[in-house]
């Protein structure tokens, strides 16, 4: 019994007067198609307002044209702009990009992931919570699903990953605070579980061997997490507080600049802050931001296109794990002080 699509490409073979190969090349492979043809068919097609039945099609084939994208948190603006470099790469080939909000939840994490393979997309590229040692996930890229890690994966071998070299965003933050001649240095980080924030702190910590490091750690990567850690080291007594506070990500540096302002605390004048990330809002603080910038967008658009490729040619792909050197850009939160700091 023919289906409907069967029976709608028939009907704009017969008003076109072409053959249903004919239709089948408009719809498949226009180029092979003479322009004249190729229009009357898809006047046709508008005239009966025919609609092709793609994801249909594209099941029964198999695979689907939507590739997932699976965040730790859709609302930080690093994840924003690391979605936007990918979906360009995406739409440019002709396929669909889909969002998924793990929210730093393995479990979370894990019911996507099920749904995601349920639903036969194309592929996935994702940022793991646990770095990408989940059974959910290995089960995946055994199940044939290709998977590229993004801001994750330096090192890993079996899988793309595309990624940034944290360390060394680490030991320029470092750097920079110690040509400012700071010695009372502080880190604000999320949990060491995730390995960006356990790279930064290590190199971060590499350049300042001689120099004490208080370190406090949030349970979140956010700006109310800055804020409370902000609150922590403005208790301080002024002879024990540090003189400058580098942050895991921008989102906890602009809560820390929240809580020093409020307390009236000068930046830089009493405590320089440096974030990681550089989003956009760094640059337009009531301070403006000095940052460890990634290249977010490049990112995503290079795990795009990696992921693409291995979808297209599976059989000559070559896995490959990119590494992207961040780069510091100093503004006023850290404005260099007209003596050293002791």
């Amino acid at each position: 019994m023919e289906n409907m699509e069967t029976r709608g490409i028939k009907e704009v073979a017969r008003h076109a007067g072409v053959s249903l190969g004919t239709v089948s090349n408009v719809l498949n492979r226009p180029h092979v198609v003479a322009e004249n043809t190729r229009q009357r068919v898809l006047e046709a097609i508008r005239e009966l307002g025919y609609v092709r039945n793609d994801s249909a099609r594209q099941l029964r084939a198999g695979r689907s044209r939507t590739i997932a994208i699976v965040v730790l948190d859709v609302s930080n603006p690093f994840f924003t702009d690391v979605i936007r470099g990918a979906e360009e790469a995406i739409e440019a080939a002709g396929a669909v990009a889909v969002v998924c909000n793990s929210g730093q939840s393995v479990s979370r994490e894990r019911r996507h992931l099920e749904l995601l393979e349920e639903q036969r997309v194309q592929g996935i590229l994702i940022t793991p919570v646990d770095g990408g040692r989940d059974s959910q996930l290995i089960n995946l890229i055994k199940h044939g699903v290709p998977v590229v890690l993004v801001d994750r994966g330096i090192g890993q071998s079996g899988r793309c990953s595309v990624a940034v070299d944290d360390v060394l965003g680490g030991r320029l933050a470092g750097q920079h605070f110690r040509e400012l001649g700071h010695e009372r240095v502080a880190f604000v980080g999320g949990p060491l579980a995730i390995p960006q924030v356990n790279d930064r702190q290590r190199g971060f910590e590499s350049v300042l061997s001689d120099i004490q490091v208080l370190t406090f750690l949030t349970a979140e990567l956010t700006v109310a997490a800055g804020r409370q850690a902000g609150a922590t080291i403005a208790d301080l007594p002024a002879a024990e507080r540090p003189t400058a506070v580098f942050c895991a990500n921008d989102l906890l540096a602009l809560g820390l600049l929240q809580e020093m302002t409020q307390r009236e605390i000068s930046v830089p004048g009493d405590v320089a802050i440096l974030g990681y990330d550089d989003i956009d809002f760094a640059a337009a603080a009531a301070v403006p931001l000095s940052s460890v910038r990634q290249p977010r967008e490049q990112l995503g658009r290079a795990a795009a296109e990696l992921l693409l490729e291995e979808t297209r040619f599976p059989e000559t792909h070559a896995h490959r794990n990119l590494v992207f050197h961040p780069e510091l850009v100093a503004r006023k939160s850290t404005m260099r002080p007209t003596s050293p700091r002791r």
